[in-house]
């Protein structure tokens, strides 16, 4: 890490008087900035999307994925005075970060067969799992809602 210019911690100096110090120039950020876009460019390309082809039995078969992603950078510096008072140390600041994810999910294949292309979709028996869940637990609330409101209406 970069040390401070000057250090006024530990010292009894009081505060100068007079204009402001002059801001200082933010310092740069440690390692590449670009490094998040050139590593999001790297790998959103068309062979996530598409794998490589295989040929099985005469079928030719491509594998084909959805893929998402999303990169971010963010940079802080910070000059200025620390809390007013005699001997106060200046404020100092730095930043830095970044970061970048990705998600591919498999979303079916190309089959060619005698020269004929047909598209088969990947089953996610999970998803669908999940989703008859969801489906028969508002099936379950509503039937609860509607149930509840006869019984007020009896009364």
């Amino acid at each position: 890490m970069d040390a401070p210019e000057e250090s006024t911690a530990g010292h009894d100096h009081p505060e100068p008087s007079g204009p402001a110090p002059k801001r200082r120039e933010p310092r740069p950020p440690h390692g590449d900035p670009r490094l998040p876009i050139e590593a999001a460019r790297d790998a959103l390309t068309v062979k996530r999307v598409f794998g490589d082809a295989y040929v099985a039995d005469g079928v030719t078969v491509i594998p084909v994925a959805k893929v998402y992603g999303g990169s971010g950078m963010g940079y802080g510096d910070g000059t200025g005075q620390g809390p007013a008072g005699e001997g106060a140390p200046h404020a100092e600041g730095s930043g830095g970060g970044g970061g970048f994810g990705l998600v591919a999910r498999p979303a079916g294949a190309y089959v060619i067969r005698d020269g004929k292309a047909s598209w088969q979709p990947a089953v996610d028996v999970n998803r669908a799992i999940v989703g008859g869940q969801l489906l028969g637990a508002i099936v379950a609330v509503s039937v609860a809602c509607v149930l509840r409101a006869r019984l007020r209406r009896r009364r």
